[in-house]
Formats: C-alpha cells, sequence, structure tokens
C-alpha cells in the first residue's frame, strides 16, 4: 500500500493510518529531511529482523533511530549538557547523533557497547508519525545495503511493496544520507559525513 501524505501539512487522518499500520507490527517506508528511510516500531523484533532482511545487511549491526524530540532522546540516550546543547542547535537537522543507550533501548537496536544513533529530521510527516506513535522508530535507507538509495517513493513501491505493509510518499527526495556524529564522553568526533554541515564543530 502506498499513502501520499502533504509534505508541508500531514493530514492528521493520513498520519493515523500510518501509525495503526506500526502499532500492528508493520514495516513502512517514509520520507526524512535526507532521504527515504525504512523501519519499524523500534520494540518490534520481527520488524527489525525483516529489515536486516530487505536490506541484506549484517543482523549484527544495529539501526539508529527517530524521535520526536530531546526530551525523548533523553529517555533513551544518556545525554550531558554538553550533548544537550549540541543537538539543541542542531535539531531537528539531517544529524545522527550517537550516545550512550539508556536501559530503554532493546538490544537489538544498541550496539554491543550499548550506543545508540538518534535521530530528530526536519520533516514534518515522519515527525508526526513518530509524535502520534509515542515511540520512536528505526531509521534507515531505502535501499540494499551498499546500493544507490531510491529518491522516487514509486520506486519503492515497485521494488518493495509485496514485502512493505506501507510506502509513505512525502515527495522526491535528492538528499544524501545524514551525517553522523558521536558526543560520548562529550567529545565531539565526526563518524560519517553526510548531508550536514560539520564547520561548527571548529567553532566550538
Amino acid at each position: 500500500m502506498m499513502i501520499s501524505i502533504n509534505p508541508q501539512n500531514p493530514q492528521q487522518r493520513l498520519i493515523d493510518q500510518v501509525v495503526a499500520c506500526l502499532k500492528n507490527g508493520g514495516v513502512i517506508a517514509y520520507p526524512t529531511d535526507t532521504i527515504y528511510g525504512v523501519g519499524c516500531d523500534i520494540f518490534n523484533k520481527k520488524g527489525i529482523k525483516k529489515i536486516h532482511q530487505l536490506k541484506q545487511r549484517d543482523a549484527r549491526k544495529p539501526f539508529s533511530f527517530i524521535c520526536a524530540d530531546l526530551s525523548e532522546i533523553s529517555r533513551y540516550a544518556q545525554v550531558s549538557n554538553m550533548a544537550f546543547k549540541v543537538m539543541k542547535r542542531h535539531l531537528p537537522g539531517p544529524y545522527t547523533f550517537v550516545l550512550d543507550a539508556s536501559r530503554e533501548v532493546p538490544d537489538l537496536i544498541a550496539t554491543k557497547q550499548r550506543t545508540v544513533g538518534v535521530r530528530i529530521p526536519n520533516n514534518n510527516i515522519v515527525l508526526e508519525i513518530v509524535r502520534t506513535l509515542g515511540k520512536p522508530i528505526v531509521t534507515t535507507s531505502a535501499n540494499v545495503s551498499g546500493n544507490e538509495t531510491y529518491q522516487d517513493p514509486s520506486f519503492i513501491f515497485d521494488d518493495w511493496g509485496n514485502v512493505l505493509d506501507m510506502v509513505v510518499d512525502g515527495g522526491l527526495l535528492y538528499g544524501e544520507p545524514s551525517t553522523v556524529i558521536s558526543l560520548r564522553n562529550d567529545k565531539i568526533e565526526v563518524l560519517r559525513q553526510g548531508c550536514g554541515a560539520t564547520d561548527w564543530i571548529h567553532q566550538l
């Protein structure tokens, strides 16, 4: 199933349909502020395993997840004063921040070192989905690992429509993956340069 949602003013009745799918254990494709992502409720073990299979990705490699706001991040990660200030300044935005996980995070999402990658994309559709769901969703690029990402949601539906429970059409996206930055131990380290600028780090 593919559902088109207005990127500027997401229709709540359509958001509710997406959330109902997620609550029923569904796996969806959805827009972010960078590229299309694939995800499910972070407590949905079957869904997470399904995404690993879909992406042909090592099951030992955990996924990041999307939170609705900084208070939700603080529930699932250990946020120092420095980390809070950095994230408050740059989120919502095209960044994935790596932090130490809290006890709330399921093992399938955390690394062996108990770290997590968290996002708050600057995209109204996915933020409304997460807010309405009331908990984070998995985020990983909508592609087979190592392959090009999809820019057009109709192509996602053509290739993965028989596997995904829903494709959320938020328009064409021509971005690149998020920039990944570690904020652990109050040290700022760029782990992957992506869509988000990093020149601000040298100004701190």
